[in-house]
């Protein structure tokens, strides 16, 4: 909490947040002596008064007394780690919460104040069927959330559903993955929600009526927005990434690391880069794509000086021909079908 104080303090000078998202992890998991220290060092050095405030949340450790002091700091959206509410596969994912408390933790946000909630869920979790992903949807849309984020699983190292892979007790099925995708996509549909982002959804507001971010509804999380945006943000904390001034760094993931090098003064980098231009531009545009909305072509051109028309000009067609994508005299974007398989056809635009 000390060296993290210390990078906001380092930070603080070339930095007015339009968002902040605490995440990345549990902070929920923090003391409310904790907490205390990191909102008053950010109400000192001037950082509070984000347009959207998120805090991830475990529904195990969200109590009353830290939904209060989040709110009487600016804290104005949620994110909170359901992933199932089946306790078979909670068990499986070595979550720490059951669906009860899920449901509790919910009730107490809404009540504390929070008008703005998401919902983070998994699926294709292995012995995951159908019925328990239809289920699960039912629930949450029962519950009446903001914002949806619905992702495939995905086996990370060090976790124990990557130890039973590799050791042959469980595996993938692409094709009941597709068909839990395609009930997301009639369940959020039905249930007034908007697809913004492959995994994203959030439900229609009354605010987008007026709203001038084509394609982007009111209650987005405007900070992943501006991730695949190709926008600047400032990452603090261990294993934090940022992107300022057209370099980009990673801290150090290590936590002793990381505090021992703001002890002594020192910024916890484990490296920075600077990509080329091209380069830049072409991550760019393949995080934009996973926007439903794509890129507008004089759009991308005034972010990155690059003409999606010219520099990726096969890859478009490519794409177009697969069925993937569809170009317009405007805009490029991906189809429904090339949103399923969007990582693939981000690679073409790497340079």
């Amino acid at each position: 909490i000390q060296a993290l104080a210390r990078e906001m303090d380092w930070a603080a000078p070339d930095l007015r947040p339009r968002t902040v998202f605490f995440g990345g992890g549990t902070p929920s998991l923090l003391a409310m002596s904790q907490w205390r220290t990191l909102l008053q060092t950010m109400e000192r050095l001037g950082l509070l008064g984000a347009a959207e405030w998120t805090i991830e949340c475990n529904p195990a450790t969200v109590s009353r007394d830290k939904a209060r002091l989040w709110l009487d700091y600016g804290v104005n959206r949620v994110s909170m780690g359901v992933q199932s509410f089946d306790a078979g596969m909670l068990e499986r994912l070595g979550r720490i919460h059951t669906r009860q408390q899920a449901v509790e933790s919910f009730d107490l946000l809404r009540s504390s104040g929070f008008q703005n909630i998401n919902l983070d869920l998994m699926f294709a979790i292995p012995g995951q069927t159908l019925d328990h992903w239809r289920a699960t949807l039912h629930e949450v849309m029962a519950l009446g959330g903001e914002h949806l984020s619905c992702y495939e699983i995905i086996y990370e190292e060090d976790t124990p559903l990557f130890a039973q892979l590799q050791a042959g007790r469980c595996g993938g099925d692409e094709d009941l993955a597709c068909a839990m995708y395609e009930e997301l996509l009639e369940q959020t549909a039905a249930h007034g929600f908007t697809q913004y982002e492959i995994a994203n959804f959030a439900r229609r507001s009354p605010a987008d009526a007026g709203s001038n971010t084509e394609g982007i509804p009111a209650l987005a999380c405007h900070h992943n927005v501006n991730y695949w945006r190709g926008g600047a943000y400032f990452g603090l904390g261990p294993s934090a990434s940022g992107y300022v001034g057209g370099i980009r760094c990673k801290n150090w993931s290590n936590t002793r690391r990381y505090c021992e090098a703001w002890e002594s003064g020192r910024r916890a980098l484990e490296y920075e880069e600077q990509l080329p231009p091209l380069g830049r531009a072409g991550e760019i545009a393949a995080f934009g794509l996973r926007m439903n909305t794509g890129w507008a072509f004089e759009e991308f051109k005034g972010v990155t000086g690059f003409d999606l028309r010219e520099d990726w000009r096969e890859d478009i067609e490519t794409l177009a021909v697969r069925g993937w994508a569809r170009a317009t005299e405007q805009r490029f974007q991906l189809t429904s079908q090339g949103l399923r398989f969007a990582d693939a056809a981000a690679e073409m635009f790497l340079r």
